[in-house]
C-alpha cells in the first residue's frame, strides 16, 4: 500500500524471488516509480494504480502479506473512507495472512486529526480501526521507537529522530 517511489515494493519483490508476485499499490503513478519498473528487480511486480480505499482488484485475493509503510496517516487528510480501505485490505487477505503497518506515532489524544499537520497517526487510533474490521492484533516492535521525540512537530523537521510504531496483525484462520 503506498508505493510511492517503489523502494519498499522493490524490497518486497527481492525478498520473494522470481515465483514470487508483488503488487504496488499507489493512487497515482509516480515518475520515480514508473523508473524503477524498468529494473531487473521489479520483474515480478504489478504496479495497481488505484484508490486507497479500493486498492485492489477483485481478482487479487489470497495474498499472503500486505504492508502499509508510513503513509496510513496521510489517509486521514485526504478523501479516503479508511473503513472501507481497511475491509478491502482485510479482503484481500488469505485466512492467516498478515498486514504490517509503520507509520509515525502522534500523541494519543491527537487521533487521526495531526496527518496533514505532523504526518503522524496516534498508534491506538490506528490499531481500533484495523481491529474493528476483523484483523487480530498479533505483535509490535520497538525498533524504531524514539521517546525522546515530543510527537508535537512535523517529522521534516523534528529536532529528534521521530517515534515510530511497527504492528502486525493477521487476518483470522
Amino acid at each position: 500500500m503506498g508505493a510511492g517511489a517503489g523502494y519498499s515494493t522493490e524490497l518486497m519483490a527481492r525478498s520473494v524471488g522470481s515465483s514470487g508476485k508483488v503488487y504496488g499499490q499507489t493512487d497515482e503513478e509516480a515518475e520515480k516509480l514508473k523508473t524503477r519498473m524498468t529494473t531487473p528487480a521489479m520483474g515480478n511486480v504489478t504496479v495497481l494504480v488505484r484508490p486507497y480505499d479500493d486498492p485492489v482488484p477483485a481478482d487479487v485475493h489470497d495474498l499472503d502479506l500486505i504492508t502499509y509503510f508510513f503513509a496510513y496517516h496521510d489517509t486521514t487528510y485526504m478523501a479516503v473512507d479508511r473503513a472501507k480501505m481497511d475491509k478491502a485490505l482485510f479482503a484481500a487477505l488469505k485466512p492467516g495472512g498478515f498486514l504490517v503497518i509503520a507509520d509515525h506515532s502522534a500523541l494519543p489524544e491527537d487521533g487521526a486529526t495531526v496527518g496533514k499537520k505532523f504526518h503522524r497517526i496516534a498508534e491506538p487510533t490506528l490499531r481500533a480501526e484495523i481491529e474493528a474490521v476483523g484483523f487480530k492484533f498479533v505483535a509490535d516492535a520497538n525498533f524504531l521507537r524514539h521517546p525522546e521525540d515530543t510527537r508535537t512537530n512535523i517529522i521534516f523537521r523534528n529536532p529528534t529522530p521521530v517515534d515510530e510504531f511497527v504492528l502486525k496483525f493477521q487476518k483470522p484462520k
